[in-house]
């Protein structure tokens, strides 16, 4: 082989060596970017995730405090209805007992 060739080869296996030193560097750089952008897409669906969930809280907990409100309105409602009532028979029992007592 002449000295020509064998440096043509040389310098080939050279520029070969740079290309694959080049290429790995850049599949590192593209790795590191890819799991970087990835923590980050993580850290960001967490964060909504968790806005999200804080949000259905709040709707629960105004639906449940509306309902408890419901629920205590009827229950003053059915109160004052049973006092009323109570009241009526009250006076209806005091006028039976003043009526016996009155007769006899």
């Amino acid at each position: 082989m002449s000295l020509e060739a064998i440096e043509k080869v040389t310098e080939m296996e050279a520029r070969m060596r740079e290309r694959k030193a080049a290429a790995e560097a850049e599949a590192r750089r593209m790795t590191a970017e890819a799991e970087r952008e990835g923590r980050a897409l993580v850290e960001k669906t967490r964060t909504e995730a968790a806005e999200h969930g804080r949000k259905l809280l709040k709707e629960a907990e105004e639906r449940a405090a509306r309902q408890a409100a419901g629920i205590r309105s009827a229950a003053e409602q059915e109160s004052v209805a049973l006092r009323e009532t109570a009241d009526k028979k009250l006076e209806e029992a005091a006028a039976f007992i003043v009526g016996r007592v009155v007769r006899h």
